[in-house]
């Protein structure tokens, strides 16, 4: 550009400004900061108070029917101290015992006794105002245990008690880990709110049809959802269902001095057990067959015409329990073939072999339950992040009430919790947990909860809303 004549010459540029000072981004508060004991002494006392209560259910043949609610109290005065709040503490109403899918089982206790339901609520914590589930979080844990009274005690390293792995001690550090996480993430409680369901009916084959699953057709659950159980702190998004078959036998009984005129149910359900394990394990891949009860009598004097084999079958998708019922039915057949084959010359059982195809019954007290096999690549990678590696591919799960959350649209499921089922012996004598895990596990809450907090969701994979009135099959 030239300088038009007589122009004044220009001016000089003002020094150009330094740009504006970017502030440093600064990074999250370490959560929980390292070293730092998360569980202090009133969570101890807590679990020590939860331990004491002797909360096995009715199926279990819990005879403290006061016990869940009460533990359920403890259990959201402690919540209030991180922040949480009631949102609904009773039993579902009687029409959920009349779904689908609830195992026979539960309708018998029911109907034997008017109080079944009052006595096993749930109690349903939030932290916040309600939010949409894209900013919600929720954790899922049982306080009934099985049956079985353990010394309660801790050594300053462990945990003694029914209840200690499963899940009374997952369900304290839970609280725990919420807190340190609140304590450092403001948006909590804010920004993003965290559900707690701390419910009845998990164990004795509840199946959680009158705890978890009313909660979730209530649409109280979250963009992640964690069921805590022994996974040794591993993320494990899969939960098997299982069946429960009913082998009966109705013939007559006998006098001892007279075997041959009577059926021998003792027998016959025992040649049928062992067919049916042989037959049957390992029959679908995927799925696990446990032969359980067999109960005839108990005098030595008669021939017991009568009698019930139970068989416990678990499956990871549900194509393949409908699989395993059908190979059921057709060993069923073959191991009555082979019995009237076998024994149909022997004077002491000729008449059970002849009538034994009339007198055996297969019956179901519960079958074609969901079961739960999810993926979240978002999720697992922040399960990972936060420190719960994912459970070996070849894990197939166990069963427990996550199963309900099948199908949850926009949601995504897994099953996380200190300790082993087997190690720690659960559901067995000498049951414990060793603080230093429920540490961790403290821990990996409060890093998942950062971590949700700090990064918005993706929405979740597209899945089908669950029916509960739909869902859950066949029973007895």
């Amino acid at each position: 550009m030239t300088t038009p004549p007589h122009a004044p010459p220009p001016r000089p540029l003002p020094p150009e400004s330094p740009p504006p000072r970017r502030q440093a981004a600064q990074p999250p508060a370490p959560y929980p900061l390292p070293g730092t004991p998360l569980l202090g002494e009133g969570d101890h006392e807590l679990l020590l108070s939860l331990l004491s209560l002797p909360t096995a259910g009715p199926l279990e043949g819990g005879t403290a029917p006061g016990a869940v609610r009460s533990a359920q109290r403890l259990y959201a005065r402690a919540a209030a101290e991180a922040g949480m709040r009631v949102v609904h503490h009773a039993p579902p109403g009687p029409e959920w015992l009349d779904r689908p899918g609830v195992p026979a089982v539960v309708r018998r206790a029911a109907d034997a006794d008017p109080g079944f339901l009052a006595a096993q609520p749930s109690l349903l914590l939030r932290m916040g105002p309600e939010l949409p589930r894209s900013r919600t979080v929720m954790f899922n844990v049982h306080l009934d245990t099985v049956a079985g009274d353990e010394p309660v005690r801790f050594t300053g390293r462990r945990f003694h008690g029914r209840g200690a792995v499963d899940a009374k001690g997952p369900a304290v550090a839970l609280l725990a880990g919420i807190r340190a996480a609140a304590a450092t993430r403001p948006a909590l409680g804010r920004d993003v709110g965290v559900l707690v369901q701390a419910v009845a009916g998990e164990e004795g084959g509840a199946m959680g049809t009158y705890g978890t699953r009313p909660l979730l057709a209530a649409g109280h659950y979250g963009r992640l959802n964690v069921f805590c159980e022994p996974t040794g702190l591993r993320s494990l998004p899969r939960a098997t269902a299982s069946m429960t078959a009913r082998i009966t036998v109705e013939g007559e009984d006998a006098v001892d001095d007279r075997p041959e005129a009577g059926h021998n149910a003792s027998v016959l359900l025992g040649h049928l057990a062992q067919h049916l394990g042989h037959r049957l394990d390992g029959a679908v891949p995927g799925t696990r067959v446990c032969v359980a009860g067999l109960y005839t009598g108990e005098l030595h004097n008669r021939v017991y015409g009568r009698g019930t084999l139970l068989l416990n079958l678990s499956y990871g998708h549900e194509d393949d329990g409908r699989r395993l019922a059908e190979t059921l039915a057709e060993a069923l057949r073959d191991g009555l073939a082979r019995f009237t084959e076998r024994f149909g010359g022997k004077d002491a059982f000729a008449r059970t072999a002849e009538d034994a195809a009339g007198l055996v019954r297969l019956r179901w007290d519960k079958r074609d339950l969901p079961a739960l096999h999810d993926s979240d690549l978002w999720a697992e990678a922040l399960l990972a992040g936060a420190g719960a590696a994912p459970a070996p591919a070849d894990d197939p799960g166990f069963t427990c009430d996550a199963l309900w959350a099948s199908g949850l649209p926009g949601a995504f499921t897994t099953v996380l919790g200190p300790g082993s089922l087997e190690a720690n012996h659960a559901h067995a004598r000498g049951e414990f947990i060793d603080l230093g895990d429920l540490e961790e596990f403290a821990r990996v809450v409060a890093r998942l909860l950062g971590a949700f907090a700090d990064r918005p969701a993706p929405p979740a994979p597209s899945g089908e809303a669950p029916d509960p009135c739909r869902k859950g099959g066949t029973t007895a």
